[in-house]
């Protein structure tokens, strides 16, 4: 079965209502997916590893994969994981782990967005963060579910050493990379305007694990915003600086040694 012929699938399943419309905005706008394609192409090569923490419907599986990077995906949600194991079936170089990933192995509570499940969370925090926000209106958490949760070393240790790390938790960046004890060739992790104290936490983490620079792009843009690679620092002060409409977006980190190749 082809790609469009399971989106159809999915599409048509009641059970997965809640995910047609990141179905819809995820997968077949070739435009978009150019686009992903071009900037993970900076970090992602054929025959690398790719861990996708967060996957949820795995539309950035579909762009390491279309680069030819093996890829290991993390998604804890259960009909986001469904989705996933439907689409890449067929597919050897794609293992999808049912499991969030934090600081430390063990299970942790996810709090579930049913009307938009992109923006469940293992964070009470960013929950809290969102409640009354302008760009938040209308978000509602409204149940919870236990799941497993392992770290970024175990991952390692299970998968091999991946060339990038893509991170999307909603809040819970800053405990993914608490997980993390090596500098790793290049990630990126996603921020929000309503949570850069996350972010600082990133940062901080991450430089000091290795020398990085940094770069970010906004929204879903794929694009870089900055012309050139920053400190921790600077890109600590330019997110402090983002006025609040700019809402999210996602910080990439590359090792120094490998831009300067």
């Amino acid at each position: 079965m082809s790609l469009p012929d399971r989106l159809a699938e999915l599409k048509r399943d009641p059970a997965l209502a809640s995910l047609a419309r990141s179905l819809a905005v995820y997968y077949g706008d070739a435009a978009r997916e150019a686009a992903m394609d071009s900037l993970y192409a900076r970090f992602v090569r054929p025959g690398d590893l790719a861990f996708d923490i967060g996957s949820h419907v795995g539309d950035r599986i579909g762009a390491f994969r279309r680069l030819g990077a093996r890829v290991v995906a993390l998604e804890p949600q259960p009909l986001c994981a469904h989705a996933i194991r439907t689409l890449y079936a067929d597919d050897t170089g794609v293992s999808l782990v049912e499991s969030a990933c934090g600081p430390a192995a063990g299970r942790i509570s996810l709090h579930v967005n049913s009307a938009n499940p992109t923006v469940t969370t293992a964070s009470r925090d960013f929950v809290k963060a969102a409640d009354g926000a302008g760009g938040w209106e209308g978000q509602v958490w409204d149940r919870e579910i236990e799941v497993p949760v392992t770290t970024l070393d175990a991952l390692i240790a299970a998968h091999g050493r991946p060339a990038f790390v893509k991170i999307d938790v909603e809040g819970f960046e800053a405990d993914v990379l608490a997980g993390l004890s090596e500098a790793l060739p290049a990630l990126s992790f996603e921020f929000t305007t309503i949570q850069r104290d996350v972010a600082h936490a990133c940062l901080a983490r991450i430089a000091a694990l290795g020398d990085y620079g940094f770069n970010l792009a906004l929204g879903e843009s794929q694009t870089l915003d900055l012309d050139h690679w920053i400190t921790a620092d600077e890109m600590r002060d330019h997110i402090a600086a983002l006025p609040h409409a700019a809402n999210s977006g996602d910080v990439y980190a590359v090792r120094r040694d490998r831009l300067a190749g």
